[in-house]
Parts: C-alpha cells; structure tokens; sequence
C-alpha cells in the first residue's frame, strides 16, 4: 500500500504534510538501533502520529511512551527522550495533545478532538506500523532483548527520579537500597 510517507528520494522529506525534519524514526541513538536492525520501523514524521495513537489509547507521559514503543517491539526499538519529548511538545503547540488534568509530578497527555481527526486520516500508515513493530517483537523471542529493555527502564527510572529537585536523602538512601536489594535477589536466582 502506498501512503503519502512513502515518496521516492528525497522528496519524501519535503513533502510531508507537517513539514520538518528530525522528529521521524529510524532507531533510538542516532539511528542504529540496538542489537541487529530488525528494519525501519518508523518513515520520517510517523512517530507523531505513533506517538498519537498511544495516547489515543490511554492518557500517557513521555517516559510511559518510550517504554510502550520498545515493548512493543520486544526491545528493538527504543525512541531516545531527546527525541520523544520534541515531538510531544510540537503535538502541543499544533493542538493535537494537552496536559492531561491530574496530580502527577509528570506531564500527562491526552488526545484532543483536532488530535483524533488527524490521526484518524493517518490511521492506515499507524497500523502499518504497528504490525511492523509487532513483527519485530515476534522476531526477538530471545531472552537479552527482554534484559536489555529492563536494564534500560531502571536507568530511564533511576535519570527521570533523580533529576527531580524534590529527591530527599532519606529517599536517595531508599533508591540506593532498592537497587542494593535487587543485584543481592538477582545474585540467588
């Protein structure tokens, strides 16, 4: 099936529909993907509707985001945060997201109605992908894309809690034992 991302060359960058460049796909850090490439997931621009429909889906904020993606392709792809909350910021201004209201620390989005329409005309493409990323899932049956993507939610974890001014040394201390307490269970298994 052919879709407007699809055009030959490099027309393809010039022509799409919200203009712009670098904040399509490829793979998370710099484009190579972690472990062998399993294929290109993402054509330029499809992450802001990817990005879209999992919001659709359910309220969500940047890092449930990037965890979703990589989940759903078993640890293939993994959108880097410098490129993942760009995107959500360009949804905001152009009025396809807003901040969901709720007492999360985090910045929580949901879908506007300008938001459904858009991705409504784009659904084929979104689909298309999904069933590229649920391929690539299938494929990685192997236990390290499973590891690797844990390791990489602890980390995730561990640089989004400790960037927050409001970290208190009682709860540093309550990290640091978590994590002492975790390599101590995981030395018995």
């Amino acid at each position: 099936m052919h879709s407007r991302f699809h055009h030959e060359g490099r027309e393809r960058h010039s022509r799409h529909p919200w203009g712009g460049h670098g904040m399509g796909g490829g793979f998370g850090r710099g484009g190579g993907g972690r472990g062998s490439r399993v294929g290109r997931f993402l054509e330029h621009g499809d992450l802001r509707f990817i990005l879209l429909a999992l919001i659709e889906e359910q309220p969500r904020h940047g890092y449930e985001l990037i965890k979703a993606l990589e989940e759903r392709t078993g640890g293939a792809y993994r959108p880097s945060p410098g490129v993942v909350y760009p995107t959500l910021s360009l949804l905001e201004d152009e009025g396809f997201i807003r901040p969901a209201t709720g007492e999360s620390a985090r910045k929580l989005y949901e879908i506007t109605e300008p938001g459904r329409e858009a991705l409504a005309q784009n659904r084929s493409s979104v689909d298309a992908v999904f069933a590229r990323m649920a391929d690539a899932a299938e494929r990685s049956g192997t236990t390290a894309p499973r590891v690797g993507r844990a390791m990489a939610n602890l980390g995730m974890a561990l640089q989004q809690r400790l960037s927050e001014p409001t970290v208190t040394p009682e709860a540093l201390d309550r990290i640091v034992a978590l994590i002492d307490e975790t390599a101590a269970a995981i030395e018995k298994v």
